[in-house]
């Protein structure tokens, strides 16, 4: 799942490479796609709202020998990830354009947002299905097909980006077109499994009909994950306005790439504590709890290590990671400072992932939603719009959020997580 959620992040980071390095419009082009991730964030959020909810109860029932109630559990995700869908994609078509200058858009910009986000909207249905419904794939135990579920789409999107982009000269939008074929391909390949013969819970239509009872059990588990991407989207929308105020277009653009450096850390931090959940709600449901703890040990560990690494390379090499996404001299400059102010203490986010993960795998939505809310809203917003006044620190305010809220909102999640939760692991059964 580690390894699938790294080849997750090439949809969207392959299109920024390329179109950071469309010849003459690359920095309008680059900063147009980060105005428009916000919207994407959002769509993220929705899949995850019902794969992410769904799939540790999936697990959980499981666990308890209630193969009925999972096969409901999956269903009724299935049903809901159709219908958000098919509302998101409407509403957002027919509000984007306001929605985009309110997120900072300017008349340079708006065009190379407006063309990548209209064909991205029309393959929703796509994104929502293979994001959302990968979930229950892995939590049956089949990580390896659900790593080629995201292999498959973004070996498509490697392949048809330069052809669409430069062959085809359709530059951001054939980013987009690429996007939606890739998306729509791991869809149907997520589809063909769990009605095959393979899986072990099946879609069918009668598990399809909705359960307001097991709907709202979905929602209240996903939605600290939920949450988590909309606070992600609301941040992004926060600092893409303060940087146009205090900097203009070329710091929207340095977020982006900054964004995009985010996602390349997080998804493999992502991919490890999803493959811990199915791990720790199976055993919790069967009260096998020495496994539950030794889950928590290894997720915490690895992703701790791993981030501590990934903020060493990020300090000394920032050029590097600038000139995958630009050559615009501009953006490399003034891009340096900004990323090691941002990635300051990123391995403190490692807790606040282990803490949330946790709390979701063992069905205690409260905490997980409280402590997702509280480092991006409580703390991020605030800070991203006040320290750009204090000691006229300007867009450096803006980055130094980051690094404080990782800091606090890790702590507090990870901290509280061990009080909460250890003490009730106590016995332990074969």
């Amino acid at each position: 799942m580690t390894l699938a959620q790294l080849i997750n992040v090439l949809y969207s980071i392959v299109d920024r490479i390329y179109i950071g390095h469309i010849p003459h419009t690359s920095a309008e082009a680059l900063t147009g796609i980060g105005l428009a991730l916000p919207i994407i964030t959002i769509i993220t959020a929705f899949a995850n709202l019902f794969g992410m909810g769904g799939a540790p109860l999936c697990s959980i029932a499981r666990g308890g020998h209630e193969e009925k109630k999972a096969q409901c559990i999956m269903g009724n995700s299935f049903s809901m990830l159709l219908l958000c869908g098919s509302i998101l994609m409407l509403g957002c078509l027919a509000f984007k354009r306001p929605l985009l200058y309110l997120f900072g858009a300017s008349d340079a910009t708006f065009p190379y947002a407006d063309a990548y986000l209209t064909i991205y909207l029309f393959g929703t249905i796509f994104v929502m299905i293979s994001l959302g419904m990968n979930n229950f794939i892995n939590s049956q135990g089949f990580g390896r097909i659900g790593m080629l579920t995201v292999l498959l789409g973004a070996v498509l999107n490697i392949i048809l980006d330069p052809i669409l982009i430069f062959g085809f000269h359709m530059g951001v939008r054939g980013a987009a077109v690429a996007t939606v074929i890739s998306q729509g391909a791991s869809a149907l390949w997520v589809l063909k499994f769990l009605t095959g013969e393979k899986a072990i819970l099946k879609l069918n239509k009668e598990a399809m009909r909705l359960n307001l009872k097991l709907i709202r059990e979905i929602v209240l588990l996903g939605m600290a994950g939920f949450i988590m991407y909309i606070t992600n989207g609301t941040v992004q929308i926060v600092c893409n306005a303060m940087l146009s105020r205090y900097g203009g277009d070329a710091y929207v653009g340095i977020m982006t790439v900054i964004n995009s450096v985010r996602e390349i850390i997080t998804m493999p931090v992502t991919g490890l504590t999803s493959g811990a959940q199915p791990v720790i709600g199976y055993n919790y449901g069967a009260k096998c709890y020495a496994r539950v703890k030794a889950a928590v040990k290894f997720m915490a560990g690895s992703c701790m290590i791993f981030t501590v690494l990934m903020w060493a390379v990020l300090f000394f090499e920032p050029r590097f990671f600038l000139q995958l996404f630009t050559s615009e001299p501009e953006l490399i400059q003034k891009g340096i400072p900004a990323m090691r102010i941002y990635f300051c203490g990123i391995f403190m986010m490692a807790l606040q992932f282990s803490g949330q993960s946790t709390y979701q795998a063992l069905n205690l939505p409260k905490p997980a939603i409280f402590f997702s809310l509280f480092r991006k809203i409580v703390i991020v917003v605030p800070l991203t719009i006040l320290l750009p006044m204090i000691g006229n620190l300007g867009t450096n305010g803006v980055f130094l959020a980051e690094p404080i809220s990782n800091a606090v909102g890790g702590t507090a999640s990870f901290v509280t997580m061990l009080i909460m939760v250890w003490p009730t692991l106590k016995k332990t059964s074969a």
